[in-house]
C-alpha cells in the first residue's frame, strides 16, 4: 500500500494520475527546518513528514511525503500567514521570475528511505493590483506557497521545467521509483 503523508487536494490528484492503490495519512507534526538553502530545506520537511507518518505504516507500505516553496532573489515564501501577505507575494512575483522547489520523501517500511528534490522555473503575468485584490479574496492563494496556483488563471506566464512539480509533487520521477 502507498501511503501519502499530505492533505494536499493538489497532491493527491496527482499521484491518482500514477496509481489508484494509496490513501492518505497528513502529518500532523509542526514543519520546521534549520536550512536555508532551498533544495535542503523542502528535502528536510519531505522527511520530517514522511517519517512522523512511517509508525503508520505496515512493513512494505511506501510513505510518500512531499514539501514545496517558492524561491525568489534567496527569499522563501511557503503559505503566506494572511490575506495581506498573499498579496504582497503576489505583488513582488508579478512580471518577475522565481524558482519552485519541491521536495519528495519515500520510505519503504522496512526497507529504504530516499529523497530527491526537483526545481522548475515559472514565470509570472504582470498583475494589476485589481486583479492581485479579486485574485485574494477568492481565497485561492491562501493555501499554496508562494500564494498562488499554477493552474489559477490569469497568474503565470510560462513554466520552464515539471509543470508537476509547481502544484506540489514531480511525477515523472516518482513514477519511476514506485514503479506504478
Amino acid at each position: 500500500m502507498i501511503i501519502l503523508a499530505s492533505a494536499s487536494p493538489r497532491r493527491k490528484e496527482l499521484l491518482a494520475r500514477i496509481t489508484e492503490n494509496f490513501e492518505v495519512i497528513p502529518s500532523r507534526d509542526e514543519e520546521k527546518t534549520s536550512y536555508k538553502r532551498p533544495h535542503l530545506y523542502v528535502q528536510a520537511l519531505a522527511k520530517h513528514k514522511a517519517e512522523s507518518v512511517e509508525s503508520s505504516a505496515k512493513d512494505g507500505d511506501v510513505v510518500i511525503a512531499a514539501d514545496t516553496i517558492v524561491c525568489f532573489k534567496g527569499r522563501i515564501l511557503n503559505k503566506p500567514k494572511d490575506a495581506e501577505e498573499a498579496a504582497d507575494f503576489l505583488r513582488m512575483l508579478s512580471d518577475k521570475r522565481h524558482s519552485v522547489y519541491t521536495g519528495v520523501c519515500i520510505i519503504r517500511k522496512g526497507a529504504e528511505k530516499l529523497s530527491y528534490y526537483c526545481k522548475s522555473d515559472v514565470e509570472f503575468n504582470d498583475l494589476s493590483e485589481s486583479f492581485i485584490k479579486e485574485y485574494v479574496a477568492s481565497g485561492s492563494p491562501l493555501d499554496k506557497a508562494g500564494a498562488y496556483g499554477v493552474q489559477d488563471k490569469g497568474v503565470v506566464r510560462r513554466v520552464v521545467g515539471d509543470y508537476d512539480n509547481v502544484v506540489g509533487l514531480p511525477l515523472e520521477r516518482l513514477r519511476q521509483i514506485i514503479g506504478e
